[in-house]
């Protein structure tokens, strides 16, 4: 669902799952600057066409975000990696898929680590289909994006921990709350796709993987988010239990709310000089923008 503006004629997968134009019907409309291809994650002939067109690389920032098939999902995104890789064979032309933290130990925090095992972390077929792609000779290029990429237009876990907040009628944090989320602005994480994109001939290797970390804040406690939403929807902040009470409280993101997911990006940083200019996610949750009625 994140999405980046790319240089002129690269082509980015669109960042959403419903496709804008019927599958097997894909169109190209043309700009001064821009080829705009219309197609859909559900149609990989159209994946690949547009790939195949792309003269300066590929962006893939789409994912079905439909948790009620979550694992069918994942394994969709590697077919659509390596659909997208295999029209970039034999090329010079990169690759940046996007990944999880989901897929790396919570223990373990630098671009270093590889991921779990999809058969572990269903989500791990993204960073497996994009090593599959690099051993072919692609330059494949994998940035791992935090529990949240906020700022206005947000519409995925901050805003669903509002409204359930306000749904009912106090906020909450599992346990202690000290478990943490890695974060990200929206408009930060897109310069770092642009940067990754730039410089790949200069930094990726071929059946390589380059791992790049998307954080800006690495680490906020859960606690003080919860804390945070309560100020501004003037309701209580309360502690829950783990298992049935935090399923039953937050619904299909309790797994997400009692995740501990601190993340560095101190290497992603030195190799590309990306500095994030944006606000923190704590300064972005004081904003009104998150607490407009509808902001689901």
């Amino acid at each position: 669902h994140h999405t980046t503006t790319p240089p002129p004629h690269h082509t980015t997968t669109p960042p959403h799952h419903h496709p804008t134009t019927p599958p097997h019907h894909h169109t190209t409309t043309t700009t001064d600057a821009i080829h705009i291809h219309h197609g859909s994650i559900d149609d990989l002939d159209s994946l690949k066409a547009g790939a195949a067109a792309a003269d300066g690389g590929v962006v893939h920032c789409a994912f079905n975000h439909d948790f009620s098939q979550y694992a069918a999902s994942c394994a969709a995104d590697r077919a659509i990696i390596e659909a997208l890789g295999s029209s970039l064979e034999g090329t010079d032309k990169p690759l940046v898929v996007t990944s999880a933290f989901a897929v790396i130990p919570s223990d373990a925090t630098d671009e270093t680590v590889g991921p779990l095992p999809s058969s572990v972390v269903p989500r791990s077929h993204t960073e497996e289909g994009a090593a599959a792609v690099a051993a072919k000779g692609v330059r494949v290029f994998v940035i791992r994006l935090p529990p949240t990429v906020h700022g206005e237009g947000d519409h995925a876990f901050v805003p669903k921990l509002i409204n359930t907040a306000r749904d009912k009628g106090f906020s909450a944090y599992v346990g202690s709350g000290q478990n943490t989320w890695c974060a990200v602005h929206r408009l930060d994480a897109a310069v770092l796709y642009r940067l990754a994109l730039e410089t790949s001939g200069r930094l990726g290797e071929r059946g390589t993987v380059t791992r790049y970390h998307a954080v800006a804040d690495e680490a906020v406690p859960f606690a003080t988010i919860a804390s945070t939403i309560a100020k501004h929807l003037h309701v209580d902040v309360r502690s829950i239990e783990p298992g049935e009470q935090a399923a039953g409280h937050f619904g299909w993101i309790a797994y997400f709310v009692t995740s501990d997911r601190p993340a560095s990006s101190k290497l992603t940083r030195e190799a590309l000089g990306w500095q994030p200019a944006q606000c923190s996610l704590l300064e972005d949750l004081e904003q009104p923008h998150y607490y407009r009625e509808g902001n689901t």
